[in-house]
C-alpha cells in the first residue's frame, strides 16, 4: 500500500471532493449552498443506513439485480457475436475488409465515448434517467443492425448499439455498487460474472448459429425481447435514494467542456488507427495529422479536467498507484480480449477451413473455462489467505502462456488436443480477469462516492483497449495479408479476388466451396495463417505487459461496509 493510501486524512487533503464523513467541511463555491445542504443531508443518511453483507435484501433488489444482469449479457453479447458472423454479413452486403472491422471497432466507439459521460451524467441527474436513454439507444441501434441493407447502415446501427451498450453496462455496474457494500461486492461481482462470460465467450457460438439457421439480422432482434424485460423490472423495483438538488444546479455541475473534449478526441484519435495502412499508407497526412489532432484533444482533456466541480475524470482517483496499474491491466485486458475473440473464430475458419459453427465449437471449451474461472476468481477471495492481488497474477500468466501458444496452431500439424486445448488456457486467465480487476479499483477510491467514477473508467479503459486493439488488429492483418498473398505465386481465377486484400474477410464463407487441391490453396490459407499470427504477435506483446504492470498490484483492505449517496432504498 502506497504512503497515499496507508495514511488517513492525505488524499483528503488533495481531494477536491473529501470523504463522506468530512463533507460537512467541504469547500464549495460561492452560491452552491442548496448542493451543499442537499449532499451532506443525503450522506448522513447513507451512513445512519448501514448495510452489512449479512443484512437481508428486498425482494425489489434482487429483482433489480436480476435485470443488472440481463442488462450485462446483453452488452457482453453484442460485443462479440459479430465475430463469427461478419463474413457471412460481408458477403450478403459486399462490404471490403475495413467495413468488415469497422463493424466491429464502431461499437466500440460507442462505449468508450459514452462510458465515462454516463458516470458522470449519473452522479449529477442519478442513475436512472441516463439508464432509460441507455435502453432506447441500444433498441434504436438494434433496429437499425437489424435491417440494415449496406454495411454503412450496419456501422451506423453498431455505433448506436455502442452508445447504448455503454449506458447498459457502466450503468448496470455502478447501480451494483450503489446497491452492494464493498465487504459484500466480490459475492455479486462473481455472481455477475456468469452472464458476462457466457455472452463474452458465447458470442461468436450465438452468431455462428443465427448466420448458419435463421438469419445474422437476428443478432440484431434477440436483443428486443431481452429489454422487454429488463427494463420493467428496473421501472418499477429499482428505487436508489434520489439527489434532492434543482434541475438548475444539476445542469451547472455538469461537465460539458470535459465531455465533448474526451468524445471528439477519443473518435479522431482512432479513425486513423483503424485505416493506416489498409485505406491510407501510416506516413500519409491523412493518418498523421489526425492521430496527433486527437491525440492532442486527450491530452488537453486531461488538464482541463482539474477545473471542473464535477469532472469526468477526477484527477484525485489517479493519485493510487494502484488504481493506475489496474486501468492499465484493463487496457490490456481488453485489447487480448476482445482482439483475439474477434480473430480466433476467422482464424479456424480460414485457416483450418472450419464452417461457422465448426469454428464457435472449437471454441467452446474455452468458453467453459472463462465462465468458471470468472465466477470462481472473485467469489472465493480471502479464502485460505489468498487475496486478489496473487490471482491477478495467475491470471495474466494464463493469458500470457495461452496467447503464445496460438502461434503453434497450423493445420498440417495441430492435434484436437492443440486446437481445443491452447485456446483454454487464454480463456481461464481472461475470464478471471474479467471480474478481479474490479476489486483494486474498487478498493483504491479515496471516497465511496467515486466508486462510479472508478468502475467508469476500469470499463472505459477495457472497452478502449478493445478499441484500440481491433484498429490495430485491423491494420496489422491487412498489411500483412497484402504482402503474404502477393509472394504467393500466381493464383487461379477462383481466387484472384483475393490479390485485394479488401476482400480477405469477405472471401472467407467461400474457401470451403472451392473444393480446390490441396497444394492450390495451400498458398491462400498460409497467407491468413501468417496474417493472423501477426495479430497474434502483438497481443503477445501486450500481455506480457499486461503482466508485468500487474506485479505492482497491492493487496488493500474490502473490509469496507460504508455506502454511496444513491444507495438502494428498502
Amino acid at each position: 500500500m502506497t504512503q497515499a493510501e496507508s495514511e488517513p486524512g492525505v488524499l483528503e487533503r488533495f481531494s477536491a471532493e473529501p470523504k463522506t464523513s468530512d463533507a460537512i467541511t467541504e469547500v464549495r463555491p460561492e452560491g452552491s449552498n442548496e448542493l451543499q445542504a442537499a449532499e451532506v443531508r443525503v450522506e448522513a443518511e447513507a451512513n445512519e443506513a448501514g448495510d452489512g453483507p449479512t443484512q437481508k435484501k428486498p425482494l425489489g433488489f434482487y429483482l433489480s439485480f436480476f435485470a443488472i444482469n440481463i442488462l450485462v449479457f446483453l452488452f457482453a453479447l453484442d460485443s462479440t457475436t459479430l465475430a463469427v458472423a461478419i463474413p457471412a454479413i460481408a458477403a450478403e452486403l459486399h462490404g471490403t475488409t475495413l467495413e468488415s472491422f469497422w463493424a466491429g471497432i464502431a461499437y466500440f466507439l460507442g462505449l468508450v465515448v459514452s462510458q465515462p459521460l454516463y458516470a458522470s451524467i449519473s452522479d449529477v441527474f442519478g442513475r436512472k434517467p441516463p439508464l432509460y436513454v441507455a435502453f432506447l439507444l441500444f433498441t434504436a441501434g438494434s433496429l437499425s443492425f437489424s435491417l440494415a441493407q449496406n454495411m454503412a447502415a450496419i456501422i451506423a446501427g453498431r455505433i448506436v448499439q455502442g452508445l447504448g451498450g455503454g449506458g447498459l453496462d457502466v450503468l448496470g455496474e455502478i447501480i451494483v455498487s450503489d446497491m452492494t457494500t464493498l465487504k459484500e461486492r466480490p459475492l455479486y461481482l462473481g455472481i455477475m460474472a456468469l452472464p458476462i462470460a457466457i455472452g463474452s465467450i458465447l458470442g461468436p457460438t450465438i452468431g455462428a448459429l443465427f448466420s448458419d439457421y435463421v438469419t445474422w439480422r437476428w443478432i440484431g432482434w434477440i436483443a428486443l425481447p431481452l429489454l422487454g424485460v429488463a427494463f420493467p423490472l428496473l421501472a418499477f423495483f429499482l428505487r436508489l435514494r434520489p439527489l434532492d438538488q434543482s434541475l438548475e444546479v444539476k445542469f451547472k455541475r455538469l461537465d460539458w467542456g470535459g465531455m465533448s473534449l474526451f468524445a471528439v478526441g477519443c473518435t479522431v484519435f482512432v479513425l486513423p488507427l483503424s485505416w493506416a495502412d489498409a485505406l491510407y499508407p501510416w506516413k500519409s497526412y491523412q493518418t498523421i495529422l489526425p492521430l496527433l489532432l486527437g491525440a492532442a484533444m486527450l491530452v488537453g482533456f486531461v488538464l482541463y479536467e482539474a477545473k471542473p466541480e464535477a469532472p469526468v475524470v477526477p484527477h484525485r482517483i489517479f493519485r493510487s498507484r494502484t488504481a493506475a496499474i489496474t486501468l492499465c491491466g484493463a487496457f490490456v485486458h481488453g485489447m487480448t480480449l476482445f482482439t483475439l475473440l474477434q480473430y480466433l473464430p476467422l482464424f479456424y475458419q480460414a485457416v483450418f477451413l472450419d464452417s461457422r459453427i465448426g469454428a464457435a465449437v472449437t471454441l467452446l471449451p474455452t468458453s467453459v473455462s472463462s465462465v468458471m474461472a470468472a465466477i470462481a476468481s472473485v467469489i472465493a477471495i480471502g479464502k485460505g489467505g489468498i487475496g486478489y492481488k496473487y490471482r491477478i497474477w495467475v491470471s495474466w500468466a494464463l493469458v500470457l502462456l495461452g496467447t503464445g501458444l496460438l502461434i503453434l496452431l497450423k493445420p498440417e500439424s495441430s492435434s484436437s488436443s492443440m486446437r481445443y486445448g491452447i485456446p483454454i488456457l487464454w480463456g481461464a486467465g481472461i475470464g478471471a480477469l474479467l471480474r478481479l480487476l474490479h476489486l483494486p479499483m474498487q478498493a483504491s477510491v479515496p471516497s465511496v462516492d467515486d466508486t462510479g467514477h472508478a468502475i467508469a473508467l476500469l470499463l472505459t479503459f477495457r472497452c478502449l483497449g478493445g478499441l484500440v486493439g481491433l484498429a490495430i488488429g485491423s491494420t496489422v492483418f491487412s498489411s500483412s495479408f497484402a504482402s503474404a498473398i502477393a509472394s504467393a505465386g500466381e493464383l487461379p481465377d477462383s481466387l484472384a479476388a483475393l490479390r485485394d486484400a479488401h476482400n480477405a474477410i469477405e472471401f472467407i464463407p467461400t474457401l470451403p466451396a472451392l473444393g480446390l487441391p490441396a497444394d492450390v490453396i495451400a498458398p491462400v490459407l498460409d497467407a491468413y495463417l501468417t496474417s493472423m499470427r501477426a495479430v497474434f504477435c502483438v497481443m503477445i506483446g501486450f500481455s506480457g505487459l499486461g503482466l508485468i504492470s500487474s506485479l505492482f498490484t497491492e493487496e488493500l483492505t474490502l473490509q469496507k461496509t460504508d455506502r454511496g449517496r444513491q444507495h438502494f432504498e428498502t
